[in-house]
């Protein structure tokens, strides 16, 4: 019947480390016979049964149990035997080892080191750890570091080196110990402190000049101070020793680096809803279209891209990124889907304007009034929020933009108008074509229909879906704000602060002027007039500084000297001021002045009134001033008439010779 080797856990070693022949060969150990008859005859030739310790301890004794078998300690096995049997954990003595905590700084140390530094330090603990097991398995230092060295292929000398290494180290922290700490042969190079400072000042610098020449440059400045400096190499070794890498970084590309070194946040829309908020932004084509009247150019959308489902919803183009089609966009917007809740805005003008964002108190362009009139976004109670300046990865519709670059500008279709991304990376077939702005337009609506009903779409909340998937599943049962009739009339109108002309309540705006007789009682007050700029030859729409409609103003259109008809138009005005003016004032009712005079109370004089002296009484012409005798005191003779003779009434009157 064939017996199962021993296995090491199938063993129990007891205190001291005694082992049995029939233990001993089961384990197969190294050095010593592989069966028992042979082990047995090898244990008789060399006597174990009679060894005995230094100490003239014997190393055999009766095995445990009545009749038991010898059992041997574990120092009579050779080198190599007891080697294996320790790294099976087996024949240690049981005594306690005392433990202390690693050190931490020597831990810190290790953990900076590079790979080759920790695989030396390895194989030296490998070494050491044998020399240990040798030894307390009863070997003596001597005999233990030469089997460890011939094991291992190294010299006695250098087992001993390493053993100093780690004395008095408790054996967890023999590790960093055991690691090669090899420096540098030489002494650092001095460098003169204003060499250096010049070196640093000249090297982090925002337009990033090489370190070659920054050490010319310091090398060229210490010749002519008469000093001596070490080599470049020397140069760079002190500033990565003596500088934060994240420094020089910072110094020479900028705060840019910061954002882009740090981890940015992870942003989901799966909280959101359509229309919950919205982005708009401006995007120049790099395509040459042609104008009806000729002009080549490079046309601009304004579009508007839905945060949760990234549709694009509503765009226009024009020449310029404009309040006109920012206007106009927002019109489509309101007209097809809804009102959204809120509007992420970049910091361009056409969007910062007073037109769009009047009121805002957030906006970083334009001074902001307190009375200055409130735009479209806070007229339809849109909350306005604005992106981060020069920072295109806070609006989602720039990655659209990036997709409608290839779709569009490098499309079949506009082949040789385009204009490459760059003045540096124009195409072979530059301005050799230029596209009708009606056929650009067209392809530009075709192009956006195209990128809304592409599958497989990973940002936001699509999935896999298409934007127009997710759009319109979400839309369909989501409650939106649908704009009223009142709200489109605002969305496609301008509002603008005016002053009432004090004179006769005209309203001047670009030019033209425009007047009701309502506006009279305005006069030189400021109001809000809305107005549709693609119209100003239409009438205009005033309100007051709190936002309340007050009347629909007329355009006066100029006419010329000699119209007959122009004049007949103004004095039909004047007219109907006139009447209007002569109704209200019959419609107050108001007393005449004989039935005002005879409500007066009546007051009787108290005493006889005196009658003055003289009485003057004027008379134009040559004719002097004469003096009514019969009203006068005085017998006075009557003055002669005719010639300019002054009279003096101050003084005593006395006749003329």
């Amino acid at each position: 019947m064939a017996t199962r080797a021993i296995q090491p856990q199938d063993i129990e070693a007891p205190k001291g480390s005694w082992l049995t022949a029939e233990q001993l060969a089961g384990l197969g150990l190294p050095g010593l016979p592989a069966d028992k008859r042979s082990l047995n005859r090898r244990i008789a030739q060399e006597r174990w049964a009679l060894r005995t310790d230094r100490s003239g301890n014997p190393l055999a004794r009766p095995g445990t149990g009545r009749g038991g078998p010898l059992e041997y300690h574990v120092s009579l096995l050779p080198g190599q035997a007891r080697l294996a049997l320790a790294r099976m954990g087996l024949g240690q003595e049981d005594s306690p080892q005392e433990s202390s905590a690693a050190s931490e700084g020597s831990w810190d140390w290790y953990g900076k080191q590079t790979n080759t530094v920790r695989a030396e330090a390895e194989r030296r603990l490998a070494l050491v750890t044998d020399f240990f097991l040798l030894r307390d398995n009863g070997a003596t230092k001597s005999a233990a570091v030469t089997d460890v060295a011939a094991n291992h292929g190294v010299s006695q000398a250098t087992v001993w080196n390493w053993l100093k290494l780690v004395e008095g180290i408790a054996p967890g922290d023999r590790l960093p110990a055991l690691a090669p700490r090899r420096k540098g042969g030489g002494v650092e190079a001095e460098i003169d402190a204003k060499i250096w400072e010049a070196f640093r000042s000249d090297y982090l610098r925002p337009s990033k000049p090489t370190l070659a020449l920054c050490y010319e440059r310091a090398a060229a400045l210490a010749k002519s101070r008469g000093l001596s400096v070490p080599s470049e190499r020397s140069f760079r070794r002190k500033l990565e020793r003596e500088m934060d890498p994240a420094i020089i970084e910072l110094a020479r590309k900028g705060v840019e680096f910061i954002r882009r070194a740090t981890p940015s946040e992870r942003r989901t829309v799966d909280h959101m809803r359509p229309l919950q908020m919205v982005n708009i932004d401006g995007h120049t084509f790099d395509v040459f279209v042609k104008l009806d009247d000729g002009t080549i150019t490079r046309p601009v959308m304004v579009a508007i891209q839905d945060i949760y489902s990234r549709k694009l919803l509503a765009w226009r183009i024009g020449l310029s990124e404009n309040a006109g089609i920012v206007r106009l966009a927002f019109a489509d917007l309101f007209r097809n889907h809804g009102i959204p809740d809120c509007c992420l805005f970049d910091n361009g003008r056409a969007f910062a304007g007073k037109w769009i964002t009047g009121g805002a108190k957030s906006r970083f362009r334009f001074k902001i009034k307190e009375d200055e009139p409130v735009g479209l976004m806070r007229s339809l109670g849109i909350e306005i929020k604005w992106a981060t300046p020069y920072r295109g990865q806070s609006k989602p519709i720039e990655r659209t933009f990036k997709d409608l670059c290839d779709s569009v500008a490098r499309h079949p279709a506009v082949e040789g108008a385009y204009t490459g991304n760059n003045p540096l990376a124009k195409p072979e077939n530059y301005k050799s074509r230029a596209i009708p702005i009606e056929e650009f337009v067209a392809h530009v609506a075709e192009q956006i229909a195209f990128h809304n009903a592409r599958k497989g779409r990973t940002g936001g909340a699509c999935k896999g879906q298409s934007f127009d998937d997710v759009w319109a599943e979400a839309y369909a049962r989501t409650p939106i704000r649908k704009a009223t009739a009142e709200q489109l009339r605002i969305a496609l109108l301008t509002g603008e602060q005016v002053t009432c002309r004090r004179q006769d309540g005209v309203i001047s705006l670009f030019g033209n002027r425009y007047w009701h007789e309502e506006l009279m009682r305005h006069r030189g007050e400021k109001l809000t007039v809305r107005f549709d700029p693609d119209n100003l030859h239409g009438e205009i729409y005033v309100y007051d500084q709190k936002g309340r409609f007050m009347v629909a103003a007329q355009l006066i259109a100029d006419v010329g000297f000699d119209n007959v008809e122009g004049a007949r138009t103004s004095q039909k005005r004047v007219a109907d001021a006139r009447r209007k003016l002569r109704e209200g004032l019959a419609a107050e009712q108001l007393l005449q002045s004989g039935e005002l005079a005879a409500m007066q109370p009546k007051v009787l004089p108290v005493d006889e009134p005196v009658a003055p002296a003289i009485i003057p009484t004027r008379i134009r012409g040559n004719t002097a001033l004469k003096i009514d005798p019969a009203r006068s005191e005085l017998a006075e003779p009557q003055l002669p008439t005719g010639g300019n003779k002054i009279l003096n009434l101050f003084g005593r009157l006395k006749p003329e010779d």
